[in-house]
Formats: C-alpha cells, sequence, structure tokens
C-alpha cells in the first residue's frame, strides 16, 4: 500500500512539473493569454486508479476521571507527540471580555503550583522538548501541545499536565502580558489584512460569538488572574477534554504514564456551549475600511460555509480547490498570470460545530480596484453557471488526495485526522474513504455547491484601501457602507 501511495505521489508531482514549466513559458511582448484557453497538456502517464488506505487506527480508551484517550503507535522514529484538545474555546468568552480563552491559554506557560514561567522554559530546553498552548478566536477548542524523544515521554507528560491542571496565572507574569498583547493590537490595526478580516468577521457574523477575531484594549485591561483561574476551572477538566498520543509508544505503556500525570485530575460537570442561532445572511453589500494612505487594497468577498460535520464539506474541498486554492486555481491564473493585479488571488474556507466562512481573497494596486472585484464575479458566476471541465476536475480531485497521501507520512497529522474524527463524530471509516469521496465529487456536485454557498445575492464584498481612489468604483457592485480603520460608521 504504501509503495502504491509513494507511486501515485510521484505521478501527481509529474503531472503538476509538466503543468507548471507550460504555464511558465514566456509570452511574445504584447500577446496575451484567457486562462479560458490554458491547454492542460497531461503528458506523464496517469494512473487513473483511485487511492485506496486503511489508515493505523488509534486504540482509544476513557479514564476514570472520564478523559478521552487515543493513542496511535508509530515506531518510524524514536519520538512522540501529545495534543490535548479542550472542548471549549473562544466562542465561550464572555462577550464584555473577547480574548478570554486567548488569555487563558497563553498564559499556562507563565507559571504553575509548581515551576515558575523560567523554571517551565529551563525544563523544556533541557529536554530539547516543545510545550504550547493556545485558543483560536471563532474555534470551538483550547488546545495544549507537547512533543520530543520518546525517552522523555514521562518527562514530556509532567509537564504538559503540569501547565493544563495546574495553572496559577501569577500578577507579575499576566501584567508583561498584557503590556505585549497592548502593543501588539495597536500594531494590528495598522494592517490593512487584519483590518478586512475584522470587518469582514463583523459584517458576515455579527451578534454570532465568531465575529470576534481579536481582543480589544478594554478586554485587555480588564482581565485579571482571577477572571483566567474561573475559565481555566471551570472548563479544563478531563471529561472535557480528549488526549491524543502518536510517536514510538507501546499502548500500556504510554498509558501507565497518562494515568500517572493526568489520573488524579479532578472531574466535574461543564456548563454547556449555548450558542445563539447564526444570523440569517445578510442582502449582499460593499463594506469599504476607509484606509487613507493605503496604496493598495485589500478584499475580501464570503459568506457562510459549512460545519465540519456536514456532508458537504468534502463537495465543497473540492469546488474550492478549483476556484482557488493554490496557484493553479482559477483565481490565480485570473488576477495574477492574466492580468498582472495581484501576486496572488485565493479562496479558502474553515469549518467547526457551527458554519465557518467561506472567503475569497487578494490584495491589487488601488488603480484596479475595480478591475479585480469585477474579474472575481465573473469566475464566480462562471463555476456557478458553467460545469467544471473533466481535466480540471480531474487535476484538482487528484491535487487534493496527493497532499492526503502525502500527510499520511506526517504522524502529527495522522493524530490530528483521529482527534478531528473523534471531536466531531465523523464516521469510523471516513479517512479510509476520503480518497473515494474526493474522486467522486463530479461536475453536477461541484455546480450544485457553488451555487448554494457562493450566493451572489448574499455575498458579503470587504474593501480596505484609499475611499478617495475606489469608493466610486465599489458603487457598481453593491450597496456601500463606509466605516474608519477604528470601525466608526462614516457618513
Amino acid at each position: 500500500m504504501r509503495r502504491f501511495a509513494l507511486g501515485f505521489l510521484k505521478v501527481i508531482l509529474a503531472v503538476a512539473f509538466v503543468t507548471a514549466m507550460g504555464l511558465a513559458q514566456e509570452l511574445p511582448p504584447g500577446k496575451e493569454t484567457s486562462v479560458k484557453n490554458i491547454v492542460r497538456l497531461n503528458r506523464a502517464p496517469v494512473n487513473k486508479e483511485i487511492l485506496r488506505v486503511t489508515l493505523p487506527r488509534p486504540k482509544e480508551t476513557k479514564l476514570s476521571n472520564g478523559l478521552t484517550v487515543l493513542v496511535l503507535e508509530q515506531h518510524k522514529l524514536p519520538t512522540v507527540a501529545f495534543a490535548l484538545w479542550i472542548k471549549t474555546g473562544a466562542l465561550a468568552d464572555p462577550k464584555d471580555l473577547p480574548g478570554l480563552a486567548k488569555f487563558t491559554a497563553d498564559m499556562l506557560r507563565e507559571g504553575t503550583a509548581h515551576r515558575s514561567s523560567a523554571q517551565l522554559a529551563a525544563d523544556v530546553d533541557e529536554i530539547g522538548a516543545s510545550l504550547g498552548a493556545a485558543a483560536a478566536f471563532g474555534s470551538s477548542t483550547s488546545t495544549v501541545s507537547a512533543s520530543g524523544l520518546v525517552e522523555n515521554a514521562d518527562r514530556i507528560l509532567e509537564l504538559i499536565s503540569d501547565i493544563a491542571v495546574n495553572p496559577t496565572f501569577p500578577a507579575d507574569e499576566l501584567a508583561k502580558y498584557k503590556d505585549r498583547q497592548l502593543a501588539s493590537l495597536e500594531q494590528e490595526r495598522s494592517d490593512p489584512r487584519f483590518l478586512s478580516q475584522e470587518k469582514f468577521f463583523q459584517v458576515l457574523y455579527r451578534d454570532f460569538p465568531a465575529a470576534e477575531v481579536a481582543a480589544t484594549p478594554e478586554s485587555v485591561k480588564a482581565v485579571t488572574p482571577e477572571k483566567l483561574k474561573d475559565f481555566h476551572d471551570r472548563y479544563y477538566v478531563p471529561n472535557n477534554a480528549i488526549l491524543g498520543v502518536v510517536g514510538d509508544v507501546q499502548f500500556d505503556s504510554v498509558l501507565a504514564l497518562i494515568k500517572k500525570h493526568f489520573g488524579d485530575w479532578k472531574s466535574h460537570p461543564v456548563p454547556p456551549l449555548n450558542l445563539p442561532p447564526l444570523p440569517p445572511s445578510s442582502p449582499k453589500k460593499v463594506v469599504l475600511v476607509d484606509r487613507p494612505d493605503s496604496v493598495q487594497t485589500n478584499i475580501l468577498a464570503g459568506d457562510y460555509a459549512v460545519r465540519r460535520s456536514d456532508p458537504d464539506f468534502i463537495p465543497l474541498r473540492v469546488m474550492n480547490r478549483v476556484l482557488g486554492e493554490g496557484p493553479s486555481s482559477r483565481l490565480f491564473l485570473n488576477l495574477r498570470e492574466e492580468k498582472s493585479y495581484t501576486y496572488g488571488a485565493y479562496s479558502f474556507f474553515n469549518a467547526d460545530i457551527y458554519p465557518g466562512p467561506w472567503i475569497a481573497e487578494t490584495e491589487v494596486r488601488n488603480a484596479v480596484t475595480d478591475g479585480a472585484l469585477h474579474e472575481f464575479m465573473y469566475e464566480f458566476k462562471r463555476i456557478r453557471d458553467e460545469k467544471v471541465p473533466d481535466a480540471e476536475l480531474d487535476d484538482s480531485r487528484r491535487s487534493i488526495v496527493a497532499r492526503f497521501a502525502l500527510s499520511l507520512e506526517q504522524p502529527a497529522q495522522l493524530l490530528t485526522f483521529w482527534m478531528t474524527a473523534n471531536y466531531y463524530k465523523l464516521p469510523e471509516d471516513y479517512w479510509d474513504r476520503y480518497p473515494e469521496q474526493v474522486a467522486a465529487v463530479s461536475p453536477d456536485v461541484v455546480q450544485r455547491v457553488a451555487k448554494k454557498y457562493i450566493d451572489l445575492d448574499h455575498l458579503q464584498i470587504v474593501c480596505v484601501g484609499n475611499g478617495k481612489e475606489i469608493k466610486e468604483a465599489l458603487k457598481k457592485y453593491g450597496p456601500l457602507e463606509v466605516y474608519d480603520t477604528n470601525g466608526r460608521r462614516q457618513e
């Protein structure tokens, strides 16, 4: 099976190389080519069989305190990696304290009942390990992770359990952390890409928790050790967590270490996450964040996508690969290769326990803002109105499967696959069938999901740029709202 996967990858890479060489040929002066006329040469022999895999399964158990444990044995390298997913993240932030989940995760390494921040750093460095924690905005989880040599598995587990179970959130370290956060927030407000993302999520999600993409100066100043401890004690409990292990370990021996370091972790009922209803899609509009000194325009356009457990996840993945994922996608070929408007134009989508966003984005010179939006709309309409040609769709499907096949060589990615399946309650054979399901996405299915999720009547367009130079052009694409860089509505 492994030989087949590697052979499959070589074929895919050969096709990609030939295609890239064909696209890279210089044009005669004054000549242009349309992306619609690109010929996919397919000179390399292509194996038409579908990749079939049976992924190694982790062994799953549950400790008496409710902690779910997944152990995936991988004996290629003498390493081990641990990932602890807390099933509560930024979606649980209080409305008046955005960033509380992030603050809590960030501060886990700044001191515990047994170690100061400096001692933690020294202990991690001594064994050449990694140790970190994060809680991304818009996510339903917080994560604590660690990795290193398998000979240090006991010490690594002791470190990860110490910061996850025993943080003290010392006031002196919190004061330094708050200074860093305030400086970072000030810097972010000068970044047009951040401003475009901030406004897009506000416009799309409104009162839903996913509208928040960053803390505020007020929330940073308001956070205290007591508030961090309250959030931690409420949600960081074993019955609200999954611990994944991958590496050169034996199930019985690593389970004994897990029980040693996590067995006394006390459980208690966790308050449910009561998310409000997702706001209905707004009618199409254009939002300008007026940044007078900008010489470029940052453009985001999109709408709601899917939940991670939605059956449309894989079809949407294929559709998005055709439209905007990577340098062979339509948006990239059009706006960069044909029109030379930008260094790159892409689309992507996120999925969680709620419908994440689907977003197309680029950054262009002010003078070609109108042209870039015109081409965005052209490509959106084209993938909705016309079936994707078989050769183009086949390239996209094979690219997705090739990337998946390559990821099977990465133990940490394999663990993430299974933790994802556990957390989102995906079918047990989900990843075994993944290549087959990708390959089964037809032109009709791509067109169906394009019409469903690229909803031109509810498209939200956000542009950050110089209003004097681009405002009139933006009015052509929908009702216009104008804000300054601090979020204040302008007349």
